[in-house]
């Protein structure tokens, strides 16, 4: 059922899953089970004081019916682009994680007593043309003549390409622990995930595509329509790829301590060039070129999963510890070590909001009775 009640949160679910869920629920044996799993993995606490589980599973069901009607001719479900319906507003607003089974081994809550890790926040650094920087975080502003920032966006004066020599270009760099917003000449929009850096000229420049680079790093575009651009394309280069987009909605993963570039498509078309191929995405679908590999794979993915970030959430399905402590070290801005190794492929599902301290979610893991957590300032030791 766990697995299920996940698959059904993260639009993931088919057709056939989703009855499942709803004859599970409608058993009223199963009430026990739903409780306690409810219960201990949706942390309830004073914020939750008047959860009430059987409520809880009527909206599901109530909801599980609807759709079911509404798809009943589908295999399986489209996603909610924003996750937002109300029996997931209801069951993540607080986190809450799992694996494929909870140890009856006596939990020791490590967590207890340990000092709040906070969450990361607004902030980059701007490095302008002439190599000055210039630190950009919340309740700070700067503005000049081709920009302003209120300290939690960065937004260029919008301009039409200009003479056709080369614009100097920008950089803006987000630093772990932080997250930003610039909106570039043309009106194109990205979105910067923590430990990120975009290269982009001050202006575009006439009769030539719109190019920009990701550094590194993690961003979502929402690409101004090339329509409005003389039908120039908008193209994002990083070190494996170049992305190539006449308007559109995407998101390009390029870590430098991943193996990997994915570039995610939401909505519109793009094609992916390594310059040993090139392949066309539809929405839905993800490309992914690995290091020292020529090929470009492409496949089915749960977009709400992928972009989750960009919409305040981390979102886990079946991900191995390592990874998941990676990805929430760049936000928290932690230093994870392993003590014991066979930890790093351990397995587990779970949900976070970005705006919450991270040490709830790290209790919840310790509930499971696998793994324990040894916090040391910003330093997370696993055992």
């Amino acid at each position: 059922m766990e697995e299920l009640i996940v698959k059904y949160i993260t639009r993931s679910i088919t057709g056939e899953e989703l009855e499942l869920l709803e004859e599970y629920l409608e058993n009223p044996v199963n009430d026990g089970i739903f409780r306690t799993f409810t219960e201990l993995n949706y942390a309830l606490d004073d914020l939750m004081s008047d959860y009430k589980p059987e409520e809880a599973k009527q909206k599901i069901l109530s909801v599980i019916r609807k759709e079911r009607d509404r798809t009943k001719y589908k295999q399986r479900l489209v996603y909610l682009r924003y996750a937002a319906a109300a029996v997931i507003l209801l069951l993540i607003s607080l986190p809450f994680v799992f694996n494929d089974s909870f140890s009856d081994k006596p939990v020791i809550n490590a967590m207890e007593g340990i000092t709040e890790i906070p969450p990361g926040e607004d902030r980059a650094i701007l490095t302008l043309e002439d190599g000055s920087n210039v630190v950009l975080e919340n309740g700070e502003k700067y503005t000049t003549e081709k920009l302003k920032s209120d300290g939690k966006s960065l937004v260029y004066e919008k301009a039409s390409p200009g003479a056709e020599e080369e614009a100097a270009f920008n950089y803006l760099t987000v630093p772990r622990g932080g997250q930003f917003f610039v909106r570039l000449p043309d009106s194109t929009g990205v979105w910067l995930n923590s430990e990120s850096r975009l290269k982009y000229p001050v202006h575009f420049t006439k009769n030539r595509p719109r190019e920009v680079e990701l550094v590194y790093g993690e961003a979502y575009l929402d690409v101004s329509s090339a329509a409005r651009h003389g039908n120039m394309a908008f193209k994002v280069k990083t070190g494996a790829q170049t992305v190539e987009v006449l308007g559109t909605e995407f998101n390009i993963k390029a870590y430098r301590d991943e193996h990997r570039v994915t570039t995610t498509l939401v909505e519109g078309r793009v094609a992916v060039d390594n310059e040993e191929m090139k392949k066309m995405l539809s929405p839905g679908q993800q490309s992914e070129i690995r290091d020292g590999d020529k090929d470009i794979e492409v496949h089915e993915v749960n977009v709400a999963m992928e972009i989750a970030w960009k919409n305040g959430l981390f979102m886990f399905d079946k991900m191995p510890l390592e990874e998941m402590m990676r990805i929430l070290s760049r936000w928290y801005d932690l230093q994870v070590k392993f003590e014991d190794e066979k930890k790093k492929e351990m397995v587990f599902s779970g949900f976070l909001s970005r705006s919450e301290n991270v040490n709830e979610l790290l209790k919840n893991i310790e509930r499971t009775g696998e793994v324990k957590f040894l916090v040391k300032e910003k330093t997370v030791i696993i055992q």
